[in-house]
């Protein structure tokens, strides 16, 4: 797939719903600037070259990834580099989830996964998108990842 409208036509029906219901959260409450792309074979939000012409340190032709989605064989997955690289931004997180989640996260270092779709908390993933700009990513990933 090279588009992101390409990765949702493929989807499941069952899971199409809710995939885009988590775009439509991320895409509303996104600051400008962050692109819709496919990289790695998710729907990534990144930082265009215009904005960052270095590009993702891991593969410069990439651009700067910020979140991705994916629907994988038992879950949804939410990717968020912010929450990886802000000890600040994962406390607040976790602390909202807690409080507005019924059932305990299932996360790694930076993939949150849903194995209920229906219990994904849009609102909550809605303001986590909004937390950070290109520029604040940018900032904190070249301060965390990028080596002097």
């Amino acid at each position: 797939m090279t588009t992101p409208q390409e990765y949702f036509d493929a989807l499941p029906e069952d899971r199409r719903p809710h995939m885009e219901a988590l775009r439509a959260a991320i895409r509303e409450n996104l600051p400008e600037g962050f692109s819709e792309t496919i990289s790695y074979g998710m729907v990534c939000y990144a930082v265009p070259h215009s904005l960052y012409p270095k590009g993702y340190h891991c593969n410069p032709q990439q651009p700067l990834p910020f979140i991705s989605i994916a629907s994988q064989k038992n879950f949804i997955a939410l990717y968020h580099m912010g929450i990886y690289a802000s000890p600040e931004m994962l406390e607040w997180f976790t602390s909202q989830y807690a409080a507005r989640v019924k059932g305990k996260l299932d996360m790694g270092k930076s993939c949150v996964r849903f194995k209920k779709p229906e219990n994904m908390p849009l609102d909550l993933i809605g303001e986590l998108a909004q937390k950070m700009t290109p520029q604040e990513w940018i900032s904190l990933y070249e301060s965390s990842f990028v080596r002097k």
